[in-house]
């Protein structure tokens, strides 16, 4: 295994989840906020599940969102 390789794929791999995912955040929000299902005050409770086929890892993240 190639260490530097190993590590710039793990990166690029994680800024994809990154951008994606602060794209749909902002989407969902900016949607509920539109339908009222928000008032844009709210601390929304998050949570990411990583896991990879092939190796017997499933790691969870929790957090909060705060809108205001």
């Amino acid at each position: 295994m190639n260490d530097d390789t190993f590590n710039m794929n793990v990166r690029k791999f994680l800024k994809v989840v990154g951008v994606t995912s602060q794209r749909e955040i902002e989407h969902a929000v900016g949607n509920a906020l539109a339908a009222g299902r928000l008032k844009g005050n709210e601390r929304l409770q998050a949570r990411v599940v990583l896991t990879i086929d092939g190796l017997d890892l499933s790691h969870e993240v929790k957090g909060e969102i705060a809108l205001e």
